[in-house]
């Protein structure tokens, strides 16, 4: 006990150290008070550690210090904002804001005091700013706040993020939106319930049905994997899916040019002919051909290391399907993993391949 009460070189009880800069004094006075024979810190070594600690000590006030420039900035009316048309220059001193905003806003401390500085009002407004490039911005922040946040969840929910991100991802023109859009979507819906609820009452299912068929890959892919994570934490959206003609659409999906949508499409497939025989039913409808297309994907994709998750998908929902599987097999649940652009498959290996007679897209029933 005696040792326990005894500290640094005057051997009384010391105050323990309430900050980092108390607690890196206490070891070096400690280390000084070895009773081993050691080689003392240099002078240099010292005042290095002190510095890096300041340093640290002050990051946190400093990140909030740049919160608040950046949301001064964005209070500021934009050049030319009367304007119905403006170039690119006009906003760029709000754009580089937003930029710098979104990455303060990876941290959760950081994100934590956007919130309590108003910022989330200030990015809910810019999401319908004529300038594209704020509304994309305005998008990715939100998303970036909102990732693992539940309280910024609610808030931006309070204030309308939602439907103003869903009419973006349907309708906004410019191909930086959407992507942003559903980035922020996401972020509001997983793992949250009323966001859940927010986006099945707004119509957000078919919305993202609807994405499966954008020209861009990489929101595709997105989309695809929403809908696959999504039906696998609320196996419940089985059936509101399913009656929105998800399958058809997935489908025609598989039959476009090969990219990494295509291994979340048949992931969400798999998730709704398990366990659910209406999905099973709607799968083995004998105008989507699917069975067919199944066995030519697992052909051409056996072999290639790139697409083994894909491959595994075809595997399972031919099973499921259209084989009769072998005794204590059991399909359970593959958790889906964040999409990635897949390589194209090379023509000699089959893709892309002709759309079959088929008819156009079906649209998503409801829509």
């Amino acid at each position: 006990m005696a040792a326990a009460e005894g500290g640094g070189a005057g051997g009384g009880r010391r105050e323990p150290p309430h900050t980092l800069q108390g607690l890196l004094e206490m070891a070096l006075v400690a280390g000084e008070a070895q009773p081993e024979p050691r080689q003392p810190m240099a002078e240099e070594r010292q005042r290095w550690l002190r510095a890096a600690v300041t340093e640290a000590l002050g990051s946190t006030g400093g990140s909030r210090a740049e919160l608040q420039r950046c949301l001064r900035v964005l209070a500021r009316p934009c050049p030319g904002e009367e304007a119905a048309e403006r170039g690119p220059g006009d906003t760029g001193e709000h754009e580089r804001a937003l930029e710098e905003l979104a990455e303060l806003c990876e941290s959760l401390d950081n994100a934590t005091d956007f919130c309590s500085l108003g910022g989330l009002e200030a990015a809910v407004q810019l999401l319908g700013h004529p300038w594209a490039p704020l509304r994309a911005g305005a998008a990715r922040l939100l998303g970036c706040c909102a990732q693992n946040l539940p309280r910024a969840q609610g808030r931006a929910l309070g204030l309308g993020a939602l439907p103003a991100l869903l009419g973006a991802l349907r309708a906004d023109p410019h191909p930086r939106v959407p992507p942003a859009a559903l980035f922020a979507v996401s972020c509001l819906v997983r793992a949250q319930p009323e966001g859940l609820e927010q986006l099945e009452a707004l119509g957000g299912l078919e919305v993202l049905g609807g994405v499966l068929q954008s020209p861009q890959p990489a929101l595709r892919a997105r989309a695809a994997f929403l809908l696959h994570c999504l039906l696998k934490e609320h196996p419940r959206l089985k059936g509101p899916l399913v009656g929105l003609g998800l399958v058809p659409r997935v489908v025609t999906l598989l039959r476009s040019e090969h990219d990494g949508a295509h291994e979340h499409g048949l992931g969400a497939l798999c998730s709704l002919a398990t366990d659910f025989p209406e999905g099973l039913r709607e799968c083995r409808a004998p105008g989507l051909g699917l069975e067919e297309l199944l066995r030519e994907r697992r052909q051409l994709l056996r072999g290639h290391d790139e697409f083994q998750e894909e491959l595994e998908f075809c595997e399972r929902l031919l099973q499921l399907c259209f084989e009769t599987p072998p005794r204590g097999i059991h399909h359970g649940p593959v958790t889906p993993k964040p999409p990635q652009i897949a390589p194209k498959i090379p023509p000699s290996l089959g893709g892309p391949r002709k759309t079959p007679q088929n008819p156009a897209t079906p649209p998503m029933r409801g829509e």
